[in-house]
């Protein structure tokens, strides 16, 4: 977000494009994308087959211009790039509330049947922003409660409720996953309907604020994973349910957009049913109840580890963390697999 500017309102999934604000709407009927070369003030509009550049002027309240997502929309695929690619897509709160705006346009645009989403560079997501230079300024110009009160909210409306709103998209949803998919990447890959991972692709679950893992894997599973920590490769992760598939990495792009065009071809709304029929069984066995509670759950646990005796805590105080003690853990099964072999 642009130094100055104002909190954005976030567009809900049932809005009009483009509400409380005209030249919002005007200007977002066709593809948007930030494109690479392009400044913070400008937006890309494609209207057929053509481009046209037109000043960002009156389009912030509505989120008309992304600085940390690319967007657009060809043949019935609307794609989402998270594009902080030198942060490997670090989940910051301008990044999340990007991605929510474009999911939101992307489920009320009728050009859009089926929604994919990526991430640039080499890595799907490292997981949350902990204090990037970016992160830490928009902190600083949108400071939030303090204490308890305002991590709470922090935590409930950025990971919970906004990765609930993309889980019920009524649109299918494909994750093209590469590189790390760690923590808070999880998260926002599990609320995709599907998976494509590139065979490079990591994964790192943990009790993060959108508690999907015991749902995403057998219980029993989830917790040897979760219990030591520990990263699981693309192959694993097809085998335990949690990727559809795995193709090679040079692959990914190619094989994610043909499966996604072959998406597109269906009927809309017999996809919308199919979608509601399948999430529903979840939400009958308390999906979103577990959701919820698992929430305050691991508002507990991220508490405790400002304690005195957490175990993962170095000397002088200093936090370890489970992070590099996965990638510690991970290194050494290789290299005893390598003595092995």
């Amino acid at each position: 977000m642009a130094p100055g500017a104002r909190p954005v309102a976030l567009l809900t999934l049932g809005e009009a494009p483009g509400a409380g604000c005209p030249a919002a709407g005007r200007a977002l009927g066709g593809s948007v994308r930030r494109a690479a070369g392009d400044g913070p003030g400008r937006i890309r509009t494609a209207r057929g087959g053509g481009h046209q550049r037109r000043r960002a002027a009156g389009l912030r309240e509505s989120m008309g211009i992304y600085t940390q997502i690319l967007y657009d929309v060809a043949e019935g695929i609307g794609t989402i790039t998270t594009n902080r690619a030198h942060a490997r897509n670090a989940q910051s709160r301008v990044l999340i509330e990007e991605m929510d705006d474009a999911f939101g346009r992307a489920a009320r645009d009728p050009a859009v049947r089926v929604i994919v989403l990526r991430g640039a560079g080499d890595h799907f997501s490292g997981g949350h922003d902990l204090g990037s230079p970016e992160e830490l300024a928009d902190r600083q110009a949108r400071p939030g409660a303090e204490g308890l009160r305002g991590k709470y909210t922090r935590s409930w409306d950025l990971y919970v409720e906004a990765t609930l709103r993309w889980r019920n998209v009524p649109k299918p949803t494909i994750a093209a996953v590469q590189g790390y998919c760690i923590f808070g990447g999880w998260m926002i890959a599990s609320a995709c309907d599907v998976i494509v991972a590139a065979d490079d692709a990591l994964f790192l679950p943990t009790n993060f604020q959108y508690f999907s893992v015991p749902w995403d894997l057998h219980p029993r599973k989830s917790k040897a994973i979760l219990f030591e920590s520990r990263l699981i490769d693309a192959k694993e992760a097809e085998q335990l349910g949690f990727v559809s598939w795995v193709v090679p990495r040079r692959d990914l792009e190619a094989e994610v957009m043909e499966y996604a065009t072959r998406v597109a071809e269906n009927d809309p709304f017999q996809l919308r049913m199919i979608k509601l029929a399948i999430n529903q069984v979840q939400d009958t066995q308390g999906f979103t109840s577990h959701i919820y509670s698992a929430h305050a759950l691991h508002m507990l646990s991220s508490t405790g580890e400002a304690d005195p005796d957490y175990a993962l805590a170095k000397p002088g105080g200093k936090r370890r963390p489970m992070v590099q003690r996965a990638f510690e853990n991970y290194e050494r099964r290789k290299a005893r697999a390598r003595d092995e072999g």
